[in-house]
C-alpha cells in the first residue's frame, strides 16, 4: 500500500513528505526572515529527496517558533514577504506545499492559519485554526470554516491544525465536505503524544480517509517537540511513523485516493461516515435521518452549556499569562 514510503509510487498514488522541522526561536524580524530561507531550503531537499514527491508539509510553528509572541513585526500577512517566498519555492520546486504562519488580525489577536500552494505557486488553500489550544495559545478563533480543496493528483484535500484534531467533529466535517486525505500540522511536545497518535488513527478510520500529520522537532532550549510524522490509512492502521524524532527528518508515504472512495463506495460493515445520517437503514428505508444529538442542537442555537459548567475552573487565558478578554467574539470579523 505505501510502495516503500513512496519510492514505488503507483499511477494512482499521491505521496507525500512531512518534515520534522527542528524548533526555531524566533524574537525579532531577522529570525523570521531567517527562518522563511530555512523552509524554503527544505522545500528544495524534499524535491531532491524524493522526486515523486506531491506534496511537502511543514508542521505548525514552523516559521514563529512556539513563543506565542504577537509583536507586530513578527505577524504574517497573505500578501507579505514569508508568504511570497512560500509561493515560490513551490513555484520553482515543481511542488505542492502546506505551511503555517501567525496572521496579523486588525481586529484582535492574530490567526493561526495554515495554507496550502499548488505546483505553480497558487495559493489553494487559506485555513484559520478553529480551536486555538486554550489556554496555552493566544489566536483568534478561525472564521473560516474547513475549506476542501483538489489537491495534488486530484486528491480531495483539508488542513486542520494541531488541537483541532482532538475534535471528532472537525475530522467529520472534512470529510463530509469531500476530503479523502485531511492533513493536521503541529507545534504539540511529548505529554501528547499518546493522544497524538490514537487521534490520528481514529480520524482516518471513522471517516474512511487518510490523514497526514506532523509536529514540530527537538528543542529551542524550553520545550521539546516531538516531531511524530504519521500517515494513516482510511481503515486506521499507520503506513509511516517518525518515531526518532530526528530534526528535519522527512517522512514520506504513498497514499491511494483510490483505494478510499472505493471503500466509502462499497464497504457495508463500518462505513461510518456514510452510516452517521443513515441511523439503521436495515430497518428503515434510508435509515433514520434525524439529529439525535442534544449537544449539536444546543451549539447551533448559541447555548452549548455542559451539565458541570459552573465547575469548570480554566475559562481563559490568565493561568498562561494572558488578559482576560473584554470583546466578544464576532465570525464576520475578517
Amino acid at each position: 500500500m505505501n510502495g516503500l514510503g513512496g519510492l514505488n509510487k503507483s499511477p494512482s498514488g499521491v505521496v507525500i513528505g512531512l518534515v520534522q522541522l527542528g524548533l526555531p526561536v524566533v524574537r525579532v524580524a531577522a529570525d523570521l526572515a531567517a527562518q522563511t530561507a530555512r523552509i524554503v531550503e527544505l522545500v528544495g531537499k524534499a524535491r531532491r529527496n524524493m522526486p515523486e514527491m506531491d506534496l511537502v508539509v511543514f508542521p505548525e510553528y514552523a516559521l514563529h517558533g512556539l513563543s506565542m509572541d504577537m509583536t507586530p513585526e513578527l505577524m504574517c500577512r497573505m500578501d507579505g514577504p514569508e508568504v511570497d517566498a512560500f509561493r515560490e519555492a513551490c513555484r520553482t520546486q515543481r511542488i505542492w506545499g502546506c505551511f503555517s504562519i501567525m496572521e496579523f488580525n486588525p481586529d484582535g489577536n492574530p490567526w493561526n492559519t495554515g495554507i496550502v500552494i499548488d505546483d505553480t505557486g497558487a495559493v489553494a488553500l487559506y485555513y484559520r485554526k478553529l480551536h486555538p489550544w486554550v489556554p496555552v495559545e493566544p489566536w483568534e478563533p478561525g472564521n473560516l470554516g474547513i475549506p476542501v480543496i483538489d489537491g495534488p493528483r486530484g486528491v480531495k484535500l483539508a488542513l486542520i491544525i494541531c488541537h483541532d484534531g482532538m475534535f471528532p467533529e472537525m475530522a467529520h466535517e472534512a470529510a463530509y465536505k469531500g476530503a479523502e486525505l485531511m492533513l493536521r500540522t503541529a507545534g504539540y511536545t511529548a505529554p501528547i503524544r499518546a493522544a497524538w497518535r490514537f487521534t490520528n488513527q481514529s480520524n482516518a478510520f471513522c471517516n474512511l480517509m487518510a490523514t497526514a500529520s506532523v509536529c514540530m522537532c527537538g528543542s529551542d532550549g524550553t520545550f521539546d517537540s516531538m516531531g511524530e510524522a504519521m500517515v494513516c490509512n482510511f481503515d486506521g492502521t499507520v503506513i509511516a511513523h517518525g518515531t526518532t524524532g530526528r530534526v528535519d527528518e522527512i517522512i514520506t508515504a504513498e497514499i491511494r485516493p483510490d483505494l478510499i472512495r472505493e471503500a466509502r463506495a462499497c464497504w457495508g460493515v463500518e462505513n461510518n461516515i456514510y452510516q452517521f445520517g443513515h441511523r439503521g437503514y436495515v430497518a428503515v428505508q434510508g435509515g433514520a435521518q434525524d439529529c439525535p444529538y442534544t449537544y449539536m442542537h444546543d451549539l447551533a442555537a448559541g447555548k452549548y452549556r455542559l451539565p458541570w459548567e459552573q465547575s469548570v475552573r480554566v475559562t481563559d487565558g490568565t493561568s498562561c499569562g494572558f488578559p482576560a478578554p473584554t470583546r466578544i467574539y464576532s465570525a464576520t470579523e475578517n
